[in-house]
């Protein structure tokens, strides 16, 4: 009698697995489009003739992963162009700042350019807002709106921060008596609060700074970019 009810029991979970299981997986994938939709980015572009870099792009995803991409001269002293990639994330703080920044500017479905032609032109920015409920961007000069200026200084200031890890990479790899002044420039920086979101470009800083090809106080400098907290380099 026992061993009956015991396949008995066997069955009925059986046949609950079989009911419930392909319930349990749609149930699974209709959730895929649900979180696909929560998914957010923010886009920064500029683009000004005869500066350097010429172009560049910043993007940020809600989950604060970003890609930076920008094209100018591969230094001052050399009229060769090149392009540059790299990827990192933004602290918490700042990914949240920028997402916030976006909401009080309406995800930039109107009009922010102030529209004043009498001013001095600083480069062609677009900012651009996109997720599963909206696709909008503005392009401007000059925004009156304080939301909009806070994200220009905000990326321009990382972009600052990343030019910086183009330059290093490059005179690390073929110009490494530069990197002395290269790198004081970019402490004095970053002490003044004028580059954030110093962990975009550690890599660099910490590939430097394990080279002993490079002169102690060059190194000395690296390894101080790498323990500046968000405090010291400008952060919120």
């Amino acid at each position: 009698m026992q061993t009956i009810t015991a396949d008995r029991k066997a069955e009925h979970n059986r046949a609950t697995w079989l009911l419930l299981g392909p319930l349990a997986f749609l149930a699974f994938l209709s959730a895929i489009p649900l979180v696909a939709s929560n998914a957010a980015s923010v886009t920064f572009t500029l683009d000004f003739p005869n500066s350097n870099p010429d172009h560049y792009s910043i993007s940020v995803q809600s989950d604060g992963h970003a890609k930076y991409e920008s094209t100018g001269k591969i230094s001052e002293e050399s009229e060769d162009r090149d392009t540059y990639q790299t990827e990192f994330t933004f602290s918490e703080a700042t990914r949240t700042r920028i997402f916030d920044l976006a909401a009080q500017a309406h995800y930039f479905s109107g009009k922010i350019d102030s529209g004043n032609k009498k001013l001095a032109f600083t480069g062609a920015k677009k900012l651009s807002y996109q997720d599963g409920q909206r696709n909008s961007s503005a392009d401007y000069n000059f925004s009156p709106q304080p939301a909009v200026q806070q994200l220009t200084t905000l990326f321009q200031s990382v972009e600052a921060t990343l030019e910086f890890g183009r330059r290093l990479t490059y005179f690390h790899r073929y110009q490494k008596l530069a990197l002395d002044d290269e790198l004081k420039r970019m402490e004095d920086e970053a002490r003044r609060g004028e580059i954030v979101e110093l962990q975009a470009v550690r890599p660099v800083l910490q590939q430097i700074y394990d080279d002993p090809s490079v002169i102690n106080v060059v190194r000395a400098r690296a390894l101080r970019l790498l323990e500046m907290g968000p405090s010291q380099a400008g952060g919120n």
